[in-house]
């Protein structure tokens, strides 16, 4: 794992051991997401994937005792099977959100064997934003969920 120079970032480096089409799926499909992209026992609802830039998206997680997170966004740059950008600064139709909290940039290259490098950055609007996701687990609830993206991968 890798730490950013940059106060506002948090970044994630792993070799994920799936071909980074494979991966790319699941980032991409709307039927692929729910069964990886929250750290469980959280589960994904997808209720918009629309991927092209400018396209929104919107997942709701829900927590074990009930909780419910809404994360609309609007995707930045779509470059398929290499890099993924979206943000909540903006909901859909480039209106401006209430309260923005991060840009993630999700980066697929080629490793070895067939396996994928996988570099997840979240880049926030402060640094006490940076400091709460933190807080909030980044490392550990980004790196569960790439792990269950890893296992999807494996099966497609």
């Amino acid at each position: 794992m890798a730490e950013s120079k940059n106060i506002h970032a948090l970044v994630l480096e792993l070799t994920l051991d799936a071909p980074r089409d494979k991966v790319w799926r699941c980032w991409t499909e709307a039927a692929l997401l729910p069964e990886w992209f929250a750290p469980k026992p959280f589960t994904t609802e997808v209720e918009r994937l629309d991927l092209r830039v400018g396209g929104a998206n919107v997942f709701i997680l829900r927590g074990p005792n009930g909780e419910e997170y809404r994360n609309p966004g609007v995707y930045l740059e779509v470059v398929p099977n290499e890099r993924l950008v979206f943000t909540d600064a903006y909901t859909e139709a480039w209106i401006p959100s209430a309260k923005p909290f991060m840009t993630a940039e999700i980066a697929l290259r080629d490793a070895e064997r067939g396996k994928t490098q996988y570099t997840a950055t979240a880049r926030h609007w402060s640094a006490e934003d940076r400091e709460s996701h933190e807080k909030m687990g980044f490392r550990e609830g980004w790196t569960q969920a790439a792990r269950q993206l890893e296992a999807l991968a494996r099966t497609l």
